[in-house]
């Protein structure tokens, strides 16, 4: 991945009808050369709209859109979507069930002659590994099959951009993992860039070199994975982007929570009522017959037992231990917390009211 820009997207909106909010406000960022770009959020954030505009199938009511330098939407200038040369690779695939897979991907090749036009298939179909099955047809494959097409299909025209919209939600679980690498794979062979969306944290963390975060429309936060995971700047971040507990707290000598005293560089005013934010990794829990939390209930999930914990307040916690660990369900246990780092939200009562 190089510096070179290759989208600049500036202040984007979108209305889909003047009594409805906003699907998409003021949104910003960047893709650059050979990235690999997630808008991630839940249904309604505004993501799919966000790739549609990008992709030219909606107009924007506001704010520019900039390819290679080219600006292609926005103050008046609007280039279609075929004239953009961005590649789209739809969450149903949309690939024609009466054309062979050679002639899918055929289909959104031209000016080019025949001969031409099979070779760059027959070149995308070997890339993604279908090129034995270019004469099947759609119906004759399987999910994760169907998929390797409809990318191959958007590869073919060499586009500068590739979008995809829910890549992996028609594949099963274990198709999803395949795929995702699969997906790596190809891209990086092709060294093309890419925009992702997803519903899924676990997808565009595993995925992107950078995910950005919708909610209703707004741009919370664009990082890597990494920073985005460990410093969530908003709470509906630090809630979405993995499992997040929230744990009461004063700010004091340090934040000062019922489970002890952490280091505070918050930089809050004293007796700051706030939230911090701890991950199941990041309780620790030891059976005691003083403890002050007491066990709830235990998942286990294979490698690991999640256990929850109830809180003198009443407040929950879980923490991550390894699967050989038992606690029995009403257990009491000392916790200890070490946050990787210390985030603090001001407490919802006091947010709401500024």
């Amino acid at each position: 991945m190089d510096d070179t820009t290759l989208i600049t997207v500036d202040g984007l909106s979108k209305t889909h009808a003047r009594s409805s909010p906003a699907a998409v406000s003021a949104v910003s960022f960047t893709l650059r050369q050979g990235e690999i770009l997630a808008l991630l959020g839940p249904s309604g954030s505004g993501k799919t709209t966000t790739l549609r505009l990008l992709a030219g199938f909606d107009r924007p009511d506001g704010g520019t859109i900039l390819l290679n330098g080219r600006q292609v939407s926005g103050n008046g200038v609007w280039v279609a979507p075929e004239e953009r040369r961005m590649g789209m690779v739809f969450q149903d695939y949309a690939l024609f069930p009466h054309l062979t897979l050679l002639d899918n991907v055929m289909f959104g090749l031209r000016n080019e002659s025949r001969t031409s036009r099979v070779d760059s298939a027959r070149r995308v179909l070997a890339v993604v590994g279908m090129e034995e099955l270019a004469r099947r047809y759609p119906h004759e494959l399987s999910g994760g099959q169907q998929q390797r097409v409809a990318l191959a299909r958007a590869l073919a025209p060499n586009p500068l951009v590739l979008l995809l919209d829910e890549p992996f939600s028609n594949l099963d679980f274990d198709m999803r993992a395949e795929m995702r690498e699969e997906l790596l794979r190809i891209l990086r062979a092709s060294e093309i860039s890419a925009i992702m969306v997803t519903h899924d944290q676990e997808e565009a963390l595993a995925v992107a070199d950078r995910v950005g975060v919708l909610n209703h429309g707004f741009l919370e936060q664009l990082s890597e994975p990494e920073v985005l995971y460990r410093q969530p700047r908003t709470r509906f971040v630090a809630e979405f982007v993995g499992q997040s507990d929230f744990l009461p707290g004063v700010v004091g000598h340090g934040v000062e929570t019922e489970v002890g005293t952490l280091p505070d560089d918050s930089g809050l005013p004293r007796g700051t009522e706030v939230e911090l934010l701890v991950r199941p990794d990041e309780v620790d829990v030891e059976a005691a017959d003083d403890g002050e939390a007491v066990v709830a209930r235990r998942r286990f999930r294979g490698a690991e037992n999640l256990y929850h914990l109830t809180l003198p307040s009443g407040a929950q916690l879980r923490s991550t231990q390894p699967s050989t660990r038992i606690l029995p369900t009403g257990a009491r246990v000392k916790v200890t917390v070490r946050p990787a780092n210390l985030i603090v939200f001001p407490a919802p009562a006091l947010a709401a009211a500024r």
